[in-house]
């Protein structure tokens, strides 16, 4: 299985993260009633539109509360333009409490969204798969008659790892009760993270064939939970089917049963959740008076260890300056090594420079002269070049 939409880290459990498309005009001004709403209750404490990004086109919201009187939450909304679509906006929805999230709390969706379904277009129109056209959280999907069709939905529908894919096959055609969605039965915490496929009382063999490559089987009358793409370390089929699902209003007990087993695997985070959690803890901005006093205290704490530590460096260069500059006087005030003197042998003087010099211009200046033959058989010769046998023979 493909691991490419999502990261290797696993979803912590104070996390709420979900992923939709509001399919309705102006989505920001949904948003903007409904927290307004809810403040004016006391459903929330505060919420605020921080300044957008470089993109216009997206829009950020945020929210806080306290769950359960006693736990705070922290909820982070952003819109942004719906991808290859010319209509509608696509919504990302991240919330972090202080401890363990509890299904029993409200869900951060209705929070930000309105709770009542409405019709196409109005303002309830929040909640559409984001990837899967037709699929919608609040209601029951009917699966395809045709049998690809059904198969490809499935496969695309269990993509996307923000969602939780329930899919029931109903025994025998229900009645008016059972032909409501069960997502209204689940603890709120669920409710809006959970996509509902029914396959009727003929498409079992179908709807179990388009099942096939993911490793899972519904039982005849019962559900399934699909894994999402790669399924978490400790996902097994079995463990997250039921047998029996009654469909008449009565709450689905072993549903929900396997549905919190689901959710508290170690699943791994989909695309996009990390850089959403990392925003909503890098760039929050609904600060409490005790909380902006607490993050002024750690930036003091952070410049000072900073300043600590360039003192430090400081002095260390400045001993190993002082260090340097004493090593290089001392280096500097230790005199020469004499030189070892030449052995001269006894009786022998080395001349000077200035006489080695004057040696060997005379050298130069009687070595032609010297080098001449003479003329005399027996090699005698007067001493200023005068021939004397020429002297004894001139007649007297």
């Amino acid at each position: 299985m493909s691991n490419s939409a999502t990261d290797h880290a696993a979803i912590p459990q104070t996390l709420w993260a979900a992923r939709g498309r509001h399919t309705g005009p102006a989505a920001e001004d949904v948003v903007r009633r409904a927290l307004s709403r809810h403040k004016e209750s006391g459903d929330i404490d505060d919420f605020a539109e921080p300044p957008a990004s470089e993109d216009a086109a997206h829009r950020i919201f945020e929210a806080r509360w306290r769950a359960g009187a006693t736990v705070t939450v922290r909820a982070r909304l952003t819109l942004a333009p719906a991808r290859d679509r010319p209509e509608g906006q696509e919504w990302t929805l991240v919330a972090e409490a202080e401890r363990p999230w509890d299904d029993a709390w409200p869900s951060p969706a209705t929070l930000f969204w309105p709770e009542a379904a409405a019709a196409e277009g109005d303002d309830g129109a929040w909640d559409h798969h984001p990837t899967v056209v037709g699929l919608r959280f609040r209601q029951v999907n009917a699966l395809p008659e045709d049998d690809k069709e059904m198969r490809r939905r499935l496969r695309d529908a269990a993509r996307e790892a923000w969602c939780v894919n329930l899919v029931v096959h109903e025994a025998m055609t229900p009645d008016e009760r059972g032909r409501l969605p069960l997502a209204r039965l689940l603890p709120p915490g669920l409710r809006h993270r959970v996509v509902e496929h029914r396959a009727a009382p003929q498409q079992l063999r179908a709807v179990n064939w388009a099942l096939k490559d993911r490793g899972v089987e519904v039982p005849r009358g019962g559900a399934v939970l699909l894994p999402p793409d790669p399924a978490p370390d400790g996902y097994d089929g079995r463990e997250h089917s039921v047998r029996s699902v009654f469909l008449d209003g009565s709450e689905p007990t072993p549903i929900v049963t396997a549905l919190r087993h689901f959710v508290a695997l170690p699943r791994p985070m989909p695309q996009g959740a990390r850089e959403a959690l990392a925003d909503l803890r890098e760039n929050w901005t609904l600060t409490t008076l005790q909380e902006e006093l607490e993050r002024q205290r750690e930036l003091v704490a952070m410049y000072t260890e900073a300043l600590e530590a360039m003192t430090k460096s400081r002095d260390l260069y400045r001993d190993a300056a002082e260090q340097a500059h004493q090593a290089l006087a001392a280096y500097r005030d230790t005199p020469a090594p004499a030189l070892p003197q030449r052995q001269e042998r006894p009786g022998t003087r080395t001349p000077t420079p200035l006489q080695q010099l004057t040696r060997t211009f005379e050298r130069l200046r009687f070595t032609p002269k010297a080098a001449r033959p003479a003329p005399g058989a027996d090699g005698a010769s007067g001493t200023d070049g005068t021939d004397t046998a020429g002297t004894q023979d001139r007649p007297s």
